[in-house]
């Protein structure tokens, strides 16, 4: 019998859609987790009409996928959606169990403010979906102080556990980095990869994530 966990919903980043966390939703499935990877709106295909999705939407759907789970959930995101997803943190904080931020950390929106183009592509990847802009430049208020204290993995690929948190103590403080000084439950775990370990280190992230579902604090908030 599988050990308890709690459910785990994956969040990709930018240009991404549920697919990209295919490995590591087959490794954690066959462990016995009860998994979910979602593809935010506008993000379904190249094809999508996005020119009005919103910030507020992309939260919407992450919020909708953990309210609809039987128990609080681990939500694991990864690069830009640590901007939603720690909005989403801040809406139903007593549904999530904890936090997994993959090399990314609990931005506070705006992420680019000037940004004025309806949609941002990406050029060096075929599958790669363009990013609605209003996602880019959208303002969102958090109002919950509960999400402080959601329990939060930081899973540091790209640069280290040492460089993020040197980062979020300079000012100005970058706005993808500008939650981690309000957390007060804050675990780090250096992963050394690229800044997609869901591709190059899909079993070690996969297991990480697991360990986080299973541990007592997730299975039991």
């Amino acid at each position: 019998m599988a050990e308890p966990s709690a459910p785990i919903i994956l969040v990709p980043g930018f240009w991404l859609g549920a697919w990209a966390w295919d490995e590591v939703v087959d490794t954690l499935r066959a462990d016995g987790h009860d998994m979910t990877a979602l593809t935010l709106p506008g993000m379904e295909s190249k094809d999508a009409d996005r020119s009005n999705i919103t910030f507020e939407d992309h939260v919407n759907a992450i919020v909708d996928a953990v309210n609809a789970a039987d128990a609080p959930v681990v939500l694991a995101v990864h690069s830009a959606s640590g901007f939603t997803g720690y909005a989403a943190s801040d809406r139903v904080p007593d549904r999530i169990a904890a936090m997994v931020y993959v090399d990314t950390a609990p931005g506070i929106a705006p992420l680019d403010p000037s940004f004025d183009d309806v949609e941002k592509p990406m050029t060096f990847r075929q599958r790669a979906i363009p990013v609605p802009g209003h996602v880019l430049r959208d303002s969102y208020e958090l109002t919950n102080d509960a999400r402080r204290d959601v329990p939060s993995t930081f899973i540091c690929t790209a640069f280290t556990a040492e460089q993020y948190q040197t980062y979020a103590k300079q000012e100005p403080v970058a706005s993808f980095l500008a939650g981690i000084p309000e957390l007060r439950n804050a675990t780090w775990i250096d992963l050394p990869t690229s800044h997609w370990p869901m591709w190059s280190r899909p079993t070690e992230l996969a297991q990480i994530i697991g360990e986080v579902a299973k541990a007592p604090v997730a299975a039991g908030r």
